[in-house]
């Protein structure tokens, strides 16, 4: 079982009510917000010793205790002459940290005693260009995985450079491995209200082909990011609209404008029944880091209020790339935390199976055929937590499936699959 610590939790302190049918500003939750996000490691530079090559995505989550032993789960730091130096690279939202505050390093470890083995953690301090040491191992935790939690008392501006790596170094004196099983560094951001915060209720049109019909009374557009035209999502915002921008995070698209800038290293395999369409190795997070920020960028100058973020559940889909659990959730989350920082709301399309992890990061959820798979239990939680679930049907008869759509409070439409103008509303 997977357990995955300090990561994303979010609070919500209150949200006005949406009118299930206006197309009011009060869509629009007027709440205040703190955001405990976490940063795993992205890559790591072992500069003396060996690692156990285990990838490090393995560090996201929590999955070993007591003595347990998995060399698939945890990075195993191994000395050389007694001495290991290593350092873990970090990839943060850009300018996520700069007012954060309770910057800590959590880690969970496992080694020999520290009578035959000292270990420290440093952070880079990019103001004064020097190591910092936040934390080392106390007596008697030795043989058994132990969770740490140190302070870094440093700024915020001072842990991330401008593109939002943080370093954190792993330094050992003495014999045997030293494991790792969780390391994240994490950060409380200061209260916002910049985004919207959907409650269950909100009417919607889901349009992302063919002349935009921009005549019904909803309160919500979810349109292309690159193919809608300024002038359309101005009108839109102008008659009180959210407009949420529709963008692939989990493939590539032949036909985008950006698509030239994808390695052909990243892409995967074709994208079953969408000709022109590749997984992208989301473990590469050095390459698509940027790319995606590019995106999101856009998103802001574009003035959407939101974004939906498709295919980010490629470790169930035959990608081409051996993609984890744990490489998933450490994307996603990057894709919240990132659209946050920008203040864009941000809806988990999809990716059922690791709701019970995501729900606290992500502001609503868009899913496709639930009914149809009878899976839509699984969407549950962001009801029980105060957050809209958008549905869409393209088989079956509504009479048949809005009934239950509407008990369980979802915004429900029935659909074609080319994602036209044509709807039928549930509510």
């Amino acid at each position: 079982m997977r357990l995955v610590l300090f990561a994303g939790l979010l609070v919500l302190a209150g949200c006005d009510a949406v009118a299930p049918s206006a197309p009011a500003p009060t869509a629009r939750a007027s709440a205040a917000v703190v955001v405990r996000q976490a940063v795993t490691p992205a890559q790591i530079r072992t500069r003396r010793g060996i690692d156990s090559g285990t990838p490090v995505a393995a560090l996201a989550t929590v999955d070993l205790s007591g003595t347990e032993a998995d060399p698939a789960l945890a990075v195993d730091l191994v000395p050389e002459n007694g001495r290991y130096l290593g350092d873990l690279w970090l990839r943060a939202a850009p300018g996520a940290l700069a007012t954060a505050t309770d910057v800590r390093l959590d880690v969970r470890t496992a080694g020999v005693d520290r009578d035959l083995q000292r270990w420290r953690l440093q952070v880079w301090n990019g103001c004064t260009g020097r190591w910092a040491t936040v934390g080392a191992n106390p007596r008697g935790t030795g043989g058994e995985w132990t969770d740490a939690s140190f302070e870094i008392a440093l700024a915020g501006e001072c842990v991330a450079d401008a593109r939002g790596w943080v370093r954190v170094r792993a330094k050992t004196v003495g014999d045997g491995p030293l494991g790792i099983d969780y390391l994240a560094v994490s950060y409380a951001s200061a209260p916002t209200a910049d985004w919207w915060q959907p409650a269950p209720g909100v009417s919607w049109q889901w349009q992302l082909s063919g002349t935009l019909d921009t005549s019904l009374d909803v309160a919500m557009y979810d349109i292309d990011l690159f193919d809608t035209p300024q002038a359309t999502i101005d009108a839109l915002r102008a008659d009180g609209r959210i407009v949420v921008c529709y963008l692939s995070a989990g493939s590539w698209e032949e036909w985008r404008p950006d698509a030239s800038d994808f390695p052909t290293a990243v892409r995967g395999n074709d994208l079953d029944g969408w000709p022109g369409e590749q997984w992208l190795d989301i473990r590469d997070l050095a390459t698509l880091g940027p790319l995606m920020e590019a995106r999101l960028d856009l998103a802001v100058a574009k003035r959407c209020d939101a974004v939906e973020p498709d295919n980010v559940d490629g470790y169930t889909n035959a990608s081409g790339f051996e993609l984890t659990y744990a490489d998933q959730i450490a994307y996603n989350r990057f894709l919240a935390s990132a659209a946050h920082a920008r203040g864009l709301s941000v809806g988990l399309k999809n990716d059922l199976d690791q709701i019970p992890d995501l729900v606290g990061d992500f502001d609503w959820a868009l899913n496709e055929e639930c009914f149809a798979y009878d899976e839509c239990d699984a969407l549950l939680p962001f009801i029980e937590a105060g957050k809209a679930v958008f549905t869409a049907e393209y088989e079956g008869n509504p009479a048949t499936f809005c009934a239950q759509a509407n008990a369980w409070d979802f915004d429900t439409l029935k659909k074609r699959l080319n994602l036209n103008a044509w709807r039928h509303a549930c509510r």
